[in-house]
């Protein structure tokens, strides 16, 4: 007693794959006298033939977020972040301090070129310390309030 050809026609009335075709064991004699579309369709109807839920992948394993702690860095401390990017991220700061101090009128234009090429040697390691030299200096002026 073979039902390949019932469970081919069933899996095409089901519209899924023929592994996903399940027989009702009670039912399995009026499954075999069964051999057209139509009397397939009938048992379907019936619940004698029934597709299996399809199986999903689970996700009960995914990572939640990105581990990118200590452990997990691989090379050298200028792999993450390269030296380039970083002296792009210090040197844009700094000329844009540079850049508020010179619109607030705390230093004038000729301070303003003067530490704008100490900034471009790469003098200064961070703000911080291009503010101190400034402070050192004595480049600031005060401003007068209107």
């Amino acid at each position: 007693m073979t039902l390949e050809m019932q469970k081919r026609l069933a899996a095409d009335l089901l519209k899924c794959g023929v592994t996903r075709v399940r027989f009702d064991p009670e039912r399995l004699e009026d499954i075999e006298s069964a051999i057209t579309r139509d009397e397939i369709r009938g048992l379907i109807k019936d619940g004698a033939i029934y597709k299996v839920p399809e199986k999903g992948v689970s996700r009960a394993r995914v990572e939640r977020g990105r581990k990118r702690g200590e452990g997990s860095r691989k090379g050298t401390k200028h792999s993450l972040v390269p030296r380039k990017r970083m002296w792009i991220i210090r040197v844009r700061a700094q000329r844009r301090f540079l850049k508020q101090l010179r619109e607030k009128g705390m230093i004038d234009s000729h301070g303003y070129r003067l530490l704008y090429s100490f900034v471009k040697a790469g003098n200064f390691k961070s703000v911080a310390s291009l503010r101190e030299f400034i402070k050192s200096k004595g480049l600031l002026k005060e401003v007068s309030a209107p």
